[in-house]
């Protein structure tokens, strides 16, 4: 046996990454026209499209009834959205005392494609027969390393969903500009906009170059909600000058997308420098 983790769905991890690193994750939920489902369960133009959308994380059971045929001397870690964002942390921590010394929980204090990043980091560190301390430290030191820069065509949905004040909306709405942000420590924090979506691009990119460690081994991620090709030309572009130890494109899951909307576009990466 070894170390088993479990993450949320807001981690973006492809299905075919799901299964070669025997990962479970635990959907999310959504309030959509009077019914609860789980986030597997409908398209995302349904709830782009919807009048009417609430989410919520999964519940402590959820989490128990996915840690629980898992459990082992080996242990589980769990790691998590930022507990700023979710309730999914809280819910998590109560199933991992509920099950037990042998379930760890862990915040990632990020999202989406940095949140995978932590998730693959964990994983790797489990394949080569770490054990429960050591997987944990890999996620740590992942989290404190990891980064996340995205822009969105506009701020609406973060607006409506509380994560940036009014008037950053309005900018992007009345002005024609690109919103940038940077998730860390479970936060949104705003950066300089961009007049165009192509020099909002570049900005992404000349955030990722000015991190660059040459020694290290890059671990990225081109996160997207609902536009695909805007992610593999990012990737692309990283791929053009740098090589990847680890690469994947991630799409938001519905939860996510509910709360940013259609179109943004991202890059989450961290370095993994020699020890």
């Amino acid at each position: 046996m070894t170390v088993q983790i479990v993450t949320d769905g807001a981690a973006s991890l492809p299905a075919a990454l799901i299964r070669q690193h025997d990962l479970v994750v635990v959907p999310m939920w959504l309030h959509l026209e009077g019914h609860e489902i789980r986030e597997t369960e409908c398209e995302l133009e349904q709830v782009v499209q919807a009048d009417d959308v609430t989410t919520s994380g999964p519940s402590p059971g959820d989490f128990e009834t996915a840690i629980a045929p898992l459990l082992s001397d080996d242990g589980v870690l769990v790691l998590t959205i930022a507990a700023s964002m979710s309730s999914t942390h809280q819910a998590a921590s109560l199933a991992g005392k509920a099950l037990g010394e042998r379930v760890r929980v862990v915040d990632t204090t990020t999202a989406a494609g940095a949140e995978g990043l932590v998730v693959l980091a964990a994983a790797r560190a489990a394949r080569g027969g770490a054990d429960l301390d050591e997987v944990e430290a890999e996620a740590r030191r992942a989290i404190a390393q990891v980064r996340l820069v995205a822009t969105v065509p506009s701020l609406d949905h973060l607006v409506r969903s509380g994560r940036v004040p009014g008037i950053a909306g309005w900018a992007g709405r009345h002005l024609g500009i690109n919103p940038l942000f940077e998730f860390r420590d479970g936060k949104a924090h705003r950066l300089r906009p961009a007049l165009s979506g192509e020099a909002a691009v570049e900005r992404i990119l000349s955030e990722w170059r000015r991190s660059d460690t040459p020694s290290a081994d890059l671990h990225v991620a081109a996160l997207h909600a609902m536009a695909p090709e805007a992610a593999q030309d990012l990737l692309a572009r990283v791929r053009a000058e740098r090589t990847p130890a680890s690469a994947f494109v991630g799409e938001f899951n519905a939860v996510m997308v509910a709360h940013v909307g259609p179109g943004l576009t991202g890059l989450a990466w961290w370095w993994d420098a020699p020890r």
